[in-house]
């Protein structure tokens, strides 16, 4: 998908629909030529997922993206951190021993999970150890760690629950009530 995605770029600089992700086809999934994806074979997509241009998602220890999910443009998607143990070790961070059993001092690192039909807004930032729920919606310019809720309206930095996203999906199921049956499939029935 790599060289795909070069090529295509070099060559339309498009979103073409298709992509495979854990060895299976996503053929309703679309990703921008013009996004980094670091350690691709640690990132698991669901299909309908779209992740526009010039994001950042470094997948190392392990990036799952559910169904759906909407990732707009200029989003970082880390699953380590290094900035303190580059500090407490000084120069001697290179020579640190890679051994999975001696962890960095001040390393932090984790996976990050973003529930389905969950919405990443403009020059947001997902930190390791952190956990979205299904329907999430994460406001522009955030910066997002921890555990977070089905249906949380994320804004801030450090980022906050300031709502549910159902409030505003009630409004559009009103107006378009043919989308019930549907809406319900992924996300149940709303209180």
């Amino acid at each position: 998908n790599r060289w795909r995605r070069r090529v295509v770029r070099a060559l339309l600089f498009r979103v073409v629909f298709g992509e495979r992700s854990q060895g299976r086809w996503l053929p309703h999934t679309r990703i921008s030529p013009s996004s980094c994806i670091e350690h691709e074979d640690h990132l698991a997509l669901g299909d309908h997922v779209y992740i526009g241009h010039f994001n950042l998602i470094e997948a190392s220890g392990g990036v799952t993206i559910g169904e759906g999910v909407q990732i707009t443009s200029h989003c970082a998607i880390v699953t380590h951190s290094s900035h303190r143990a580059m500090r407490l070790l000084g120069e001697g961070f290179a020579e640190w021993p890679h051994d999975d059993q001696v962890q960095r001092p001040g390393w932090v690192s984790g996976p990050v999970e973003i529930g389905p039909y969950s919405f990443i807004g403009p020059h947001s930032l997902i930190e390791a150890n952190t956990r979205l729920g299904r329907g999430t919606l994460v406001c522009a310019g955030s910066v997002v760690r921890g555990n977070h809720p089905d249906f949380a309206i994320l804004e801030g930095r450090p980022a906050r629950v300031v709502g549910d996203s159902r409030h505003a999906d009630a409004k559009l199921l009103a107006a378009h009530p043919a989308c019930r049956t549907l809406y319900d499939a992924w996300a149940g029935e709303t209180s």
